[in-house]
């Protein structure tokens, strides 16, 4: 790990003594040398403190979301948890990154929204809500962005049929020879 995220680390540590951070490379090298990215893991009831922390704190200094994404581990070998909402953190002025993972579960996955703390969240966490249907508490804007109003599934689960819920069905069948 390298001086910088080993500081952050650190930190928070120091910041949320009652926390296991769990702290690992984001991508297993099997020990080869290079740039190591490393992620923490979060409990979705710690996850707005740590991340207001991250943002505010000048041993952090995170003040870019660059990424915020969704892995279902359903049918995933060794998977604890169904879902894990992945944050991507930078730090311009540092010059380092960070990953947060939060992992939650159905049968009703939530967790806080960080709309407070990186305006950007906004789109993302409304895509997340309507693809895989984890709900962030206090968003202010929490509805479907890329399907309509109504629309019961999240498309995105690894659950939802290859073929879709009758969602295509009364589409016109197009053809080369369609005018």
């Amino acid at each position: 790990m390298n001086q910088e995220t080993q500081q952050v680390i650190d930190a928070l540590k120091e910041a949320f003594a009652d926390i296991d951070f769990q702290p690992a490379p984001l991508l297993d090298r099997d020990g080869k040398p290079g740039v190591e990215q490393v992620f923490v893991r979060v409990a979705a009831v710690r996850l707005e403190p740590v991340m207001t922390f991250l943002h505010d704190d000048s041993r952090c200094d995170f003040q870019q979301l660059c990424d915020l994404t969704c892995v279902d581990y359903l049918e995933f070998p060794k998977a604890r948890d169904r879902y894990g909402v992945i944050y991507s953190l930078l730090s311009l002025r540092r010059n380092h990154r960070l990953w947060v993972k939060c992992f939650v579960n159905d049968p009703d996955p939530e967790v806080p929204a960080v709309t407070g703390i990186w305006h950007g969240a906004e789109w993302m966490e409304r895509e997340i809500w309507d693809m895989f249907g984890i709900r962030f508490t206090n968003h202010p804007d929490l509805r479907r962005i890329l399907t309509w109003d109504g629309f019961e599934a999240h498309p995105l689960r690894k659950d939802y049929p290859l073929r879709g819920q009758g969602e295509r069905e009364n589409y016109k069948v197009l053809t080369r020879d369609s005018r």
